[in-house]
């Protein structure tokens, strides 16, 4: 298969212009989507989409449940599911928690979220991966910018840009305790990074990555273009969606406000891994799901 959106390959970075449609429904269908005209603009337009109060008080409280009771069972559990921070036993994240755990195949399930994934890309979809992030107070660490989808094309062969990424807010989030950080517009210009992909890159990317983050000349060129840097804050319950190749990242939190959430990317059907573009051997199943089937109700 052609390689539309090199990176890891040249000495020098590049800034490449997208390929694909951001939103891939026929926007004519507008009327019947299940969010609005302007959210679906502002989504288009920016890359991502901030819907606050999605879920309920009550959904909110089982789900922190569920992250925490999770948490404490894989306290001192010798699992690749479980990533711990690079200089503590800390857990970062969680795993394939949609396949592992039935709560949060559940809440993957959600017609809620399946009925605005499935609009945004046109298609049926399933899930590429499913983490639970942690980010303590005092001693949570940051996530380098980055986007995705460079990621899943080169080391998971991800062909093309028709994925979304859903976080979903589990404590609230402010300005100042490590909040996701997006760049307006981004999606729309692919930075093709330097540096070839190590053998089991994902060992040590997944607790900092060093492969796969574009230069400063470039985020600087992404940020003026896009109007600079947006935080989106609110209430947990809140979902934050994100076209897969908005460049984003976070700080680390020295504040006394923990910042949590639930983790998960929606591909669509159509658009399945094939061999990594870097050439190097797939990444385990629970980074990069290969073995799915549609997400339906159960």
């Amino acid at each position: 298969m052609e390689d539309l959106y090199p990176s890891r390959k040249k000495d020098q970075p590049e800034i490449l212009e997208r390929k694909d449609p951001v939103i891939h429904t026929d926007r004519s269908n507008d009327k019947g989507a299940p969010i609005s005209k302007e959210q679906l603009d502002s989504y288009d337009k920016n890359g991502f989409l901030q819907i606050e109060n999605f879920f309920s008080d009550e959904e909110v409280k089982d789900m922190q449940k569920a992250i925490f009771e999770l948490q404490d069972s894989n306290k001192d559990v010798t699992s690749d599911k479980v990533i711990r921070e690079p200089e503590s036993d800390d857990i970062r994240s969680i795993f394939h928690v949609h396949h592992d755990d039935n709560y949060f195949k559940d809440v993957a399930n959600d017609q809620r979220l399946l009925d605005i994934v499935n609009h945004l890309l046109g298609s049926d979809v399933y899930i590429h991966q499913s983490r639970i992030n942690y980010k303590p107070g005092f001693k949570g660490k940051e996530f380098d910018w980055h986007s995705d989808f460079e990621t899943w094309h080169v080391e998971d062969g991800m062909p093309r840009m028709r994925a979304v990424s859903l976080s979903i807010a589990l404590s609230d989030n402010y300005t100042f305790n490590g909040p996701l950080m997006l760049i307006p517009g981004s999606q729309n210009y692919y930075v093709s990074c330097v540096g070839e992909t190590p053998d089991n890159n994902y060992k040590e990317s997944l607790k900092k990555q060093k492969f796969g983050v574009p230069d400063e000349e470039s985020l600087r060129r992404l940020a003026e273009k896009g109007g600079g840097i947006s935080v989106p804050t609110g209430k947990a319950g809140s979902i934050t969606l994100f076209e897969c190749n908005t460049m984003h990242g976070s700080t680390s939190n020295i504040t006394p406000y923990p910042r949590n959430n639930l983790f998960m990317v929606y591909n669509s059907v159509e658009n399945r891994l094939v061999e990594p573009f870097s050439g190097s051997k797939k990444r385990p199943e629970y980074i990069a799901v290969r073995d799915s089937g549609v997400l339906t109700i159960s």
